[in-house]
């Protein structure tokens, strides 16, 4: 097994030197620059950047590649192969690195671009891995918690359905008597998703139940109140039987376990389909979850789950992998829009033949990413052996991943995927919902599943199939029967010699790939083609512009933004009106929906796995129609389907067991002083008193410098693991001479001659000395002091920072000295908010998302548009 090796010290670049490169690389993009910085590049144990722009990640990600073709060879002289097949060169380095260069043909997906050859890390190339569905225990759920936590720290977003836990109130032989139910393990779940973070990324969760379960009520309403499982997207997995019953209006009967016969479950429940549904529709309409899952289309149109031992259990965060528990699946994108010739003119074709060609390069280059990802693993599970602690602890741990390697092994399952689609539509001249769109696409679609089971029939006849590949699993298939009607020559091809990959392809989401690609995102029709966005703008700087002050006293510039393809339309026509283009009037908040499903059911009918889209609706869309929506997703096929309306998650904070307002009932006084009691006593059993940590008597702290106004101010943060515990804060021209490379020392207590408490300031100098400067206190504006010491009791009893960054900044105080000094504050503390932390206010000023709005870095940027407040 291969183990990690530190190489020798590479040549570094600064943060600057990156940020121009990276910069000059996408054309000025800020947003796209930094975010591959943030993400993607290399960075030594040292911080020191090894990769100066996306083309060192390029040649890296082409480097590795290339060695997996070198080991298994291109023998064209093979029987059965197809025509391509028998003529095609090998893929050497350059070969790979052209098809990667400047995002324009094949894009691996992020998990690959950050950990494919990296040096210094070991993580899973694997963007999506489904564990075991949960063992109906205590045992059971501690191990499903331990399997979560030790992928998620490996860059892995997981799924894991809860099925199989017993509904709320059954017997169980413990010490309570009765279980609480499958629904209640959810918080757990979440919460270890949102504790564990890999360099900033948190971990990425789907909890699904099927409908038969019979607590599903419960896991429907569980996120009508938005405070609650904020670590997990949920789905509900809807089975054919149930969706017979909604559209007829009958009975439906819960039932647990959920793959027992009605009169043999242990625990069963009749209902009204309708009204389940209609409590489906009402939360889905309120807050987007939980999201559909059409579970028997996702089984029998499937090239795996009708396999023993591959049947699905759950599906990736996206929702567009289905897989059984204990399987993985890597990514890897098409850019539709690059294989346009003459975009955005009368001349403007698809090349079908070079997308056929890429496309079996890509799949094989699938194939290669599966024997990468099990070098990957078997790092992992060699650091997991050299870990000092003892076997029994680090035993999950190591069976999760030996798991994941059999399995991947076994399968070789792939996600090959596209980017761009309404970016390629559009160059093409059409509308993304227009009938002539909706040709072109499903010529697309075939081509792209004509060259992936090419691909993969010959490497199972270069490289093997896939285990246990057998036609009498293939025929029960419906997709494979659908390749039977109408692709009959591969068909037969796949049936005599098999194929490489148990399944295949997928539509994966693809938000900063294609920020980075600069298209449209996946199967999506754009959302916004234009926003204005702002930048902060140096005052000293000649000719600078600036649009206006902020009440902070920083100076910005405003200047409109246009989705990249539409300004290259542009470009192209000297058309500067987006009226006019082929994006108008089919952004994704005015797409036919009825189009919209009908481009989904499409593009599904030739993809192995699922798609990842969200039908984005206006804010006023009665409910009757997004049942409508879901229903029709149904019948068209579709496997599953995510319905936003606009505004639904903003400000909504309910109770999952709402009642309709009646009239109070007269009481007596007795009855009435009784009821006031309780009232009192609830309110007040909803609070629980916190202690704060006990100060030690020095404190490790961060020295903060910033601009406020004209004045230049200074704050020392003092932390407890990291965290901070309290602040002092006040104007430079006030504070102690403290030397410009000061950035961080200790806040140290001591007690002065009459026994009061003291604060001191320690510091190592240029020549390694420590100096101390006593009395922070008589360095500071005494009023300033007083009002720190209030917000620094807040923040040691444990307050979120986001909370009393949001206190601070509301504080209406009488003085200019000190509403000032209240934005330094709150200033200092932003950058202590966790990166992705929901902003208060969550909606966008600049694209309206509004859910947009997160913290990055102490700033406030929306995860749609890129609009970003600092300050």
């Amino acid at each position: 097994m291969a183990t990690l090796t530190v190489p020798e010290k590479k040549k570094t670049f600064s943060y600057e030197e990156t940020l121009q490169k990276s910069l000059q690389y996408f054309d000025g993009d800020e947003l796209a620059a930094t975010t591959w910085m943030k993400k993607y590049a290399i960075k030594n144990p040292d911080g020191e950047f090894e990769e100066s722009s996306p083309d060192d990640m390029h040649h890296r990600m082409a480097k590795e590649f290339a060695k997996i073709e070198e080991k298994f060879g291109n023998d064209t002289s093979l029987d059965n192969l197809s025509e391509y097949g028998q003529n095609r060169k090998a893929l050497k380095e350059q070969d790979i690195y052209d098809l990667f260069k400047d995002f324009k043909y094949v894009i691996p997906q992020g998990s690959v671009m950050s950990a494919l050859g990296h040096p210094y890390m070991i993580a899973s190339l694997s963007n999506c891995v489904v564990v075991p569905h949960v063992y109906d225990s205590y045992g059971g759920i501690m191990h499903t918690d331990q399997q979560l936590a030790q992928l998620f720290k490996r860059r892995c977003g997981v799924g894991v359905d809860i099925s199989g836990l017993r509904p709320a109130n059954a017997k169980v032989s413990n010490a309570a008597g009765s279980t609480t139910g499958a629904v209640s393990f959810m918080h757990r779940f979440s919460d270890t998703t949102r504790e564990v973070a890999q360099n900033g990324r948190r971990g990425a969760l789907m909890l699904t139940i099927d409908i038969a379960h019979p607590d599903v009520i419960d896991f429907i309403t569980i996120k009508q109140d938005l405070s609650k499982v904020t670590g997990a997207n949920i789905s509900l997995r809807l089975s054919d039987e149930f969706m017979k019953a909604v559209v007829e209006d009958k009975e439906y009967t819960h039932r647990w376990p959920i793959d027992a016969k009605i009169e043999d479950a242990q625990y069963v429940k009749t209902v009204k389909a309708k009204e389940v549904w209609d409590i489906i529709i009402e939360c889905a309409h309120k807050t987007a979850e939980p999201g559909l899952i059409f579970w028997d289309r996702q089984h029998w149109y499937s090239t795996s789950s009708v396999y023993p031992g591959f049947e699905n259990s759950s599906t990736n965060p996206c929702s567009e992998i289905a897989m059984q528990g204990g399987d993985s699946c890597r990514l890897i994108a098409l850019n539709l829009y690059s294989f346009v010739d003459n975009p955005f003119t009368e001349k403007a074709t698809f090349d079908f033949d070079k997308f056929y060609e890429i496309t079996y390069e890509a799949q094989r280059l699938m194939d290669d990413l599966v024997e990468l990802e099990l070098g990957h693993i078997e790092r992992i599970i060699t650091k997991i052996k050299s870990d000092p602690e003892p076997d029994h602890i680090k035993a999950t741990e190591l069976a999760t991943w030996e798991l994941l390697y059999e399995t991947g092994k076994k399968g070789r399952r792939t996600g090959l995927g596209f980017t761009a689609l309404s970016d390629c539509v559009a160059a093409l001249g059409l509308k993304i919902d227009s009938n002539d769109a909706l040709k072109i696409v499903d010529q697309i679609m075939r081509k792209k599943l004509t060259a992936e089971f090419d691909s993969s029939v010959d490497m199972a006849i270069q490289r093997g199939a896939f285990a246990n590949f057998d036609p009498t699993y293939e025929k029960t298939s419906e997709f494979v029967q659908m390749m039977k009607k109408e692709f009959p020559e591969l068909y037969n091809r796949m049936i005599e010699n098999g194929r490489r990959n148990i399944s295949i392809s997928t539509v994966a989401p693809t938000g900063t790939l294609s920020m980075l690609a600069q298209t449209s995102s996946g199967i999506e029709p754009v959302f916004m083609l234009g926003y204005k966005r702002r930048r902060k703008v140096n005052t000293d700087a000649e000719n600078a512009n600036i649009t206006f002050v902020d009440d902070m006293g920083d100076s910005w510039e405003e200047f409109d933004v246009y989705h990249p393809k539409l300004r290259q339309w542009m470009e192209i026509t000297g058309e500067t009106d987006p009226d006019k283009s082929p994006y108008a009037g089919a952004t994704a908040p005015e797409i036919d929906w009825i189009k919209r499903v009908e481009l989904q059911a499409l593009v599904q009918k030739y993809t192995t796995h699922s798609i990842s889209s969200t039908i984005n609706l206006p804010e006023d869309i009665p409910v009757e129609k997004v049942a409508e929506i879901y229903v029709e997703s149904w019948k068209q096929g579709l496997k599953g389907i995510t319905v936003y309306r606009d505004g639904s998650r903003a400000g909504v904070l309910v109770s999952s067991d709402k009642k309709e307002d009646k009239p109070e009932p007269e009481l007596t006084a007795d009855e009435q002083n009784a009821k006031d009691e309780v009232a009192v006593n609830d309110f007040v059993n909803q609070f629980s008193l916190t202690s704060a940590p006990r100060r030690p008597k020095k404190l490790s702290a961060d020295v903060i410098r910033f601009q406020n106004d004209y004045e230049k101010w200074m704050a020392v943060v003092g932390k407890i693991d990291g965290k901070p515990y309290e602040i002092f804060t006040g104007r430079l021209e006030d504070s102690f001479n403290l030397p410009p490379f000061v950035e961080e020392g200790w806040v140290i207590k001591n007690k002065n001659e009459e026994g009061e408490s003291r604060y001191d300031f320690q510091y190592i100098d240029k020549e390694g000395y420590r100096t101390t400067i006593e009395g922070l206190s008589r360095s500071f504006n005494k009023e300033f002091w007083n009002y720190a010491k209030l917000i620094s009791g807040i923040l040691r009893h444990g307050m979120p920072i986001n909370y009393v960054v949001d206190l601070v900044s509301d504080l209406s105080l009488y003085d200019d000295n000190i509403n000032t000094w209240k934005n330094g504050v709150a200033r200092a503390l932003k950058r202590y908010i966790p990166n992705g932390t929901v902003a208060a206010d969550k909606k966008c000023p600049n694209c309206g998302d509004p859910d947009g709005l997160v913290y990055e870095e102490g700033c406030l940027n929306c995860k749609s548009c890129g609009h970003s407040k600092c300050g």
